[in-house]
């Protein structure tokens, strides 16, 4: 799970987030071995100036949102080189499962495209795709496969060259979560589940350890709560997934959500257990003296697991 990506490149120590409410920025400077936050910081955007899509265009007003993108990348140290995170409706995951895995890479890529072209939404000659290895059985191997167009991607990797800064890691919020717990240690050898929020949209992660198993996100304005989605996801996870039982379930990105403890109350009450926040000071360590409450943590996580996407934890 620690090195997906929807485009890759060698790790920068910077990295940008373009939301629907704000642009964030953290760089991050290693210390005795250790991961330390050097800067973080935060501009809020206009309302729907950056709208996450699969399949239209995504910023809706560019001055706005290219200026408080300049002004995170001056914030953090005029990096040249960042990691860049998107909204999870940018992007569409499948979970495909080969029985036979190619030898030559070429073959390989080649049967990801023709497996993903059946459920693209888009012409698999716009898509930019990325894969990763995930959970081999004995029915074969699994790859999590990221689909995006191309010209939508294009779309925030121009804001971050026009401030300066080439993005050479595009990834999703989600799966950055995701690395930030895994960078940050004490990962369960069993199942364990995060639930990821923001402004327009919900996903829903299921970890068998280090390997994703299940991947669902959708709008906010879906049908039912998030707790009635969590609660048939766990039911899906039962029936379908030979499911056991959650040894963790992790919440990020509520502040945002207006009641955070109403929903991580909600969450409780359906699955029958407690639910921990992400908490991205696991992975590096926060120097300054500001108290990491619950805004600056969902902050923090999917910047920091894209930065530390290569680390194993101790």
């Amino acid at each position: 799970m620690s090195r997906f990506s929807i485009t890759a490149a060698s790790g920068p120590m910077a990295a940008v987030e373009i939301s629907a409410n704000r642009v964030a920025g953290v760089s991050l400077e290693e210390r005795g071995g250790r991961a330390v936050i050097a800067a973080h910081v935060v501009e809020p955007l206009p309302e729907e100036a950056v709208v996450p899509a699969l399949n239209a265009a995504n910023v809706r007003d560019r001055a706005a949102v290219a200026g408080a993108v300049a002004r995170v990348l001056e914030q953090i140290g005029r990096p040249r080189r960042i990691g860049l995170v998107v909204g999870d409706p940018v992007v569409k995951v499948s979970l495909v499962k080969l029985q036979q895995v190619p030898t030559r890479l070429q073959d390989l890529e080649q049967v990801i495209r023709w497996q993903v072209r059946k459920s693209a939404p888009f012409a698999i000659e716009e898509a930019q795709i990325g894969y990763e290895t995930g959970l081999r059985t004995d029915e074969g191997q699994e790859f999590i496969v990221t689909m995006a167009r191309r010209d939508v991607i294009d779309e925030y990797e121009a804001l971050c060259a026009g401030a300066g800064a080439h993005a050479g890691i595009v990834d999703l919020s989600t799966f950055n979560v995701v690395n930030t717990v895994l960078a940050g240690g004490n990962v369960p050898t069993g199942d364990w589940l995060l639930v990821n929020v923001a402004p327009g949209w919900e996903s829903i992660a299921i970890m068998r350890g280090r390997n994703l198993i299940f991947f669902r996100s959708r709008g906010a304005d879906g049908e039912g709560t998030l707790a009635d989605l969590v609660h048939q996801t766990a039911m899906y996870y039962e029936d379908r997934l030979s499911g056991a039982g959650f040894r963790r379930v992790m919440l990020s990105g509520a502040s945002g959500a207006g009641d955070a403890e109403g929903l991580r109350r909600g969450l409780a009450d359906r699955l029958a257990t407690t639910v921990e926040t992400v908490d991205a000071t696991l992975a590096a360590t926060l120097t300054d003296r500001v108290s990491a409450g619950g805004e600056l943590l969902d902050t923090l996580a999917p910047l920091v697991g894209l930065l530390l996407r290569h680390r194993e934890a101790a």
